[in-house]
């Protein structure tokens, strides 16, 4: 079975769970879900960074010790992703021993491969970011003056200490090859271009290990020193896996890894060059997504605006939230989040459409048939025209979400949504109802009801629940003990004497 392997980042256990982390989670959880019903051997991770000198200072305000605060936070992550449906095979945390061993295991893999020396270090760090910055990056960004982050803008402050280094300046030649020569490795291709252009510009050696604080994974034989942060991050998506234990280990390398763009230079620049130098595979694709807004304005605690995600499912469905963040804004694009854009969007594409085309199909056939299908007759234009519609379709989706364009994917399916509830116009069973005219109504019936089937099959991945009860509608109170695209996927699964039940409501009208 051919395997696919996708990751969320690991989150920082200093904040709360927010918009953010669930945008990322909901996009890998529809992957994943995607991808069991394509057949493949899905692995699906996600998990908790940690370590590092602000989960620290962090704790310390708290009074009370990094692991305290880790496992608080933890529990919040772990007790969130079953309410929002989230399907991921394994949690990694960076203070558990097997990701100890990982990240001492890669240390030892570059420094036995030359990668890494030891040497003194003077310049500047945002603790916020985990980010060194040389003096000539703060005056060219225009953040030497008052001495800012250039990403996050916040203050920087003076290092000087010894430290081991990675040298990253020597794998600049071959990571600018590697990006050129597999244009989908870096996506969107804004990124790519972003990520080009920071490499093409200079790569200087990293600082990879710290002797301030102890809160994190200790360098092999040197446990004076702290192994960089992002080296003990970055690790996660090996560790998980067994590494060390298995040098190469299945699922690797990762199909996908889905991160918000603030992270794009440790995943798009330190991470495959230093798979390049442990002589390990690269990942085949980073994707890089934008950042929500609430409302028009930037999410902030002294706002008020910060969306968590409790706030949310008192107010909605897990599986109205999923289907917004993913059908409102292109993945890679910033986006806002607005609540009369979500209600709007869950009155006229699910309610209206899905909806309407759910609750007349079930209801003509009760009706007509008493719930029972028939055999399809003698197929018109229409019949033609709509099958192969939902077989462009399911192509469609799986091309759109192969390059993680999950809003394009979802407005493929909401074409066949509005053109079943066109075939319903076209062919006015109520009409032929009428007339007697039996075999082409039983004909009608069997492709609105098989075409329902297949909607909700197509928009399973995106609301596992709704599809669920709508599918259990349709199969009569049960769901088929499988559900693929080799078992279900096709046209004609359904055969006459297919009973389906009334129709219930799937998505009521918001007020």
């Amino acid at each position: 079975m051919e395997s696919y392997y996708v990751t969320t980042p690991i989150y920082y256990v200093n904040d709360e769970p927010h918009l953010g982390h669930i945008y990322t989670t909901i996009a890998a959880d529809v992957l994943a879900r995607y991808q069991r019903l394509a057949g493949r051997d899905v692995f699906f991770l996600t998990g908790v960074d940690e370590h590092g000198q602000k989960v620290q200072q962090a704790a310390e305000a708290r009074g009370i010790a990094p692991i305290a605060l880790a496992d608080q936070v933890v529990e919040r992550y772990r007790s969130l992703w079953p309410e929002l449906h989230i399907t991921n095979n394994d949690f990694i945390r960076t203070s558990s021993d097997r990701h100890k061993k990982g990240v001492q295991a890669m240390w030892k893999r570059l420094q036995d491969g030359g990668a890494i020396y030891k040497d003194f270090y003077e310049d500047w760090y945002c603790v916020p970011c985990e980010s060194y910055w040389t003096e000539t990056q703060l005056k060219d960004a225009d953040c030497w003056d008052h001495k800012h982050c250039p990403d996050c803008r916040r203050s920087v402050e003076k290092v000087q200490e010894e430290s081991y280094f990675f040298r990253l300046s020597d794998y600049q030649q071959r990571l600018i090859e590697h990006i050129k020569n597999n244009p989908d490795f870096i996506a969107p291709a804004s990124r790519r271009n972003e990520v080009l252009s920071f490499v093409e510009s200079g790569l200087n050696d990293l600082s990879v290990s710290r002797t301030t604080f102890s809160w994190g994974v200790p360098v092999p034989d040197d446990e004076g020193h702290v192994i960089y942060v992002w080296i003990d991050a970055l690790t996660n998506y090996l560790s998980a896996l067994g590494f060390p234990d298995q040098e190469i280990p299945a699922y690797w390398p990762a199909d996908v890894h889905l991160i918000g763009k603030d992270i794009l230079r440790f995943h798009a620049v330190y991470w495959p060059c230093m798979l390049m130098a442990a002589n390990l595979p690269l990942p085949k694709r980073v994707f890089a997504h934008g950042w929500w807004t609430v409302e028009g304005e930037k999410m902030s605690k002294s706002r008020g605006n910060a969306l968590r995600p409790a706030e949310l499912l008192a107010q909605y469905d897990a599986d109205v939230i999923r289907y917004f963040l993913l059908r409102e804004v292109p993945f890679g694009q910033d986006g806002d989040f607005s609540f009369t854009a979500l209600k709007q969007r869950y009155n006229s594409e699910l309610a209206n459409d899905v909806g309407n085309l759910l609750n007349r199909s079930l209801a003509m056939l009760q009706k007509y048939r008493g719930g029972v299908l028939a055999e399809a007759g003698e197929e018109h234009a229409s019949d033609r025209a709509l099958i192969a519609d939902i077989e462009g379709m399911q192509r469609d989706v799986a091309a759109h979400l192969d390059h993680q364009a999950f809003h394009l994917a979802l407005e493929r399916i909401g074409v066949v949504v509005r053109h079943g509830n066109r075939y319903v116009e076209e062919n006015a069973p109520w009409a032929l109802a009428r007339a007697g005219d039996d075999a082409r109504l039983d004909t009608v019936l069997y492709h609105l009801v098989e075409t329902l089937r297949l909607i909700a099959i197509a928009l399973l991945p995106f609301m596992p629940t709704r599809m669920a009860a709508m599918l259990t509608q349709i199969h009569g109170g049960s769901l088929p003990q499988e559900i693929s695209f080799a078992s279900q996927g096709g046209w004609g699964v359904l055969k006459a004497g297919h009973q389906s039940e009334k129709p219930q409501p799937i998505f009521p009208r918001m007020e």
